[in-house]
């Protein structure tokens, strides 16, 4: 997956509609959120994140890209979204796999999130 390929999934996964957001996640996911139980499994966070607003907008800035082995993908980005007159910032790591078939060959260019974590500036 390209560079732009992967900034514009990792967008989707802000603002697009739950059921994007849920086919996005891999089961066996793990999430840091900056809402309690903050520690989340891939379910758990699908569950969470279906029950709020999508964010209407998102900028990245300060974005990484890492290749750490074929077949996955490691970002760190610090985000800046808004829902109307709300706005968030959080610094996020997210991290992709290639899906396999059932034969075990990679299936056309499908990937799913395996780890997200976000966290908000510290505030004293």
């Amino acid at each position: 997956m390209d560079d732009d390929r992967i900034w514009a999934f990792e967008e989707s996964l802000w603002t697009a509609s739950p059921e994007h957001y849920a086919e996005s996640i891999d089961d066996a996911c793990l999430m840091v959120l900056p809402a309690p139980p903050f520690v989340f499994t891939g379910r758990q966070s699908v569950e969470a994140v279906s029950n709020t607003p999508r964010w209407d907008q998102v900028r990245f800035s300060e974005r990484q890209v890492s290749r750490p082995q074929e077949g996955l993908i490691v970002i760190a980005y610090r985000a800046e979204a808004s829902r109307g007159e709300e706005r968030y910032v959080a610094h996020c790591t997210s991290t992709y796999r290639h899906l396999r078939g059932a034969d075990g060959e990679r299936t056309e260019d499908r990937w799913q999130v395996v780890q997200h974590q976000q966290t908000p500036p510290i505030t004293h």
